[in-house]
């Protein structure tokens, strides 16, 4: 694995670790909701990790992220529909496959 597909697993990991950062162990979807400030952080997050899966697909197209089409696609998503963004499909999102992306990413960096 080369050194700049393994700073961008790193860039994954960071995002998805300030995610959970963000959100801490209460995860409560209304208050996400209600607070623009979390909800863009988060949102923020979610580009850098689908930016950063774009980049190493460029590098390396057989590397093993399940979904990682579907990540860039909602960073695109996330980017250029920003008005059309839904708070409850993002909620999904981290609460179901960043878990589950976040196991694949520290796989894949040896941890």
């Amino acid at each position: 694995m080369t050194r700049e597909i393994k700073k961008h697993l790193f860039d994954i990991k960071t995002s998805i670790d300030s995610i959970n950062e963000y959100l801490g162990t209460k995860r409560d979807f209304l208050e996400y909701q209600d607070n623009k400030l979390l909800r863009r952080g988060i949102e923020r997050e979610i580009e850098i990790i689908g930016e950063a899966i774009n980049r190493i697909l460029k590098i390396d197209r057989e590397i093993q992220i399940e979904n990682a089409r579907q990540i860039v696609d909602t960073r695109n998503w996330v980017i250029h529909g920003y008005d059309k963004v839904d708070d409850v499909i993002i909620w999904g999102i981290v609460s179901n496959h960043l878990p589950k992306l976040k196991k694949e990413i520290e796989d894949l960096l040896g941890e």
